[in-house]
């Protein structure tokens, strides 16, 4: 590995590839005024990635929305996307199944 592969490794905490599925470590902060998936700023190391969403923390609606949310931002159905731990939490590990589409921030694989 070289030195420029390894400072990406350690930049890019909050992602990783399983295959050709994507594992995202998220802080969402839910009853944002709207939707938005944050960049990360800068030259950080940063191990979460920041989502808003609007809906609010109760009886699992913030998971459901969040789902949605970032299926429609990798152009997967919902059905691919599943929160798999930190369910009741703000702090989450999901995992997209084979996104069609990535952010601009995100390095392909």
């Amino acid at each position: 590995m070289s030195i420029t592969e390894a400072i990406k490794v350690t930049n890019a905490g909050w992602y990783r590839w399983e295959g050709d599925d994507l594992v995202l470590n998220l802080k969402v902060q839910p009853r944002a005024s709207a939707d938005s998936l944050e960049e990360p700023a800068g030259d950080q190391a940063v191990d979460e990635l920041r989502v808003r969403i609007t809906a609010p923390p109760v009886d699992g609606k913030a998971n459901a929305h969040l789902e949605r949310f970032l299926a429609n931002c990798f152009g997967v159905p919902p059905s691919r996307v599943e929160v798999i731990s930190g369910a009741q939490g703000r702090h989450k590990r999901v995992r997209i199944r084979q996104p069609k589409r990535l952010p601009t921030f995100l390095p392909p694989r």
